[in-house]
């Protein structure tokens, strides 16, 4: 199943009335926050036209681990954040309200 097909069917049956369960709520919010951060992390990196071993390497870290993190499979420490935004060259904003999660990376160059 694709994560589209997944979202589309979750909306509808919210729209048509349908009730979630606290717990499914929170996971749903914990999943949306994953893939947030998973695609501000690959499209900064396709900004700077870098691949996920250059982001590795700039970053300490794996390639694997850089692929898990832009496939929303594993969760962030603060650390691992702090890395990141340098290994991206950029300042990491993470807003968190309501329904709604935004993480941008801002290009340091343009702060």
């Amino acid at each position: 199943m694709n994560h589209t097909r997944w979202k589309l069917g979750r909306d509808r049956a919210v729209s048509e009335g349908h009730v979630e369960s606290e717990e499914a709520a929170s996971e749903y919010a914990e999943i949306r926050l994953a893939m947030a951060f998973a695609k501000a992390v690959y499209d900064r990196r396709q900004a700077l036209a870098l691949s996920q071993s250059e982001v590795a390497e700039r970053a300490g870290l794996t390639q694997a681990k850089i692929s898990r993190i832009e496939g929303a499979d594993t969760v962030p420490t603060l650390p691992l954040l702090r890395r990141l935004a340098q290994a991206l060259d950029a300042t990491l904003n993470i807003a968190l309200g309501g329904d709604r999660e935004e993480v941008t990376f801002i290009d340091r160059r343009a702060a």
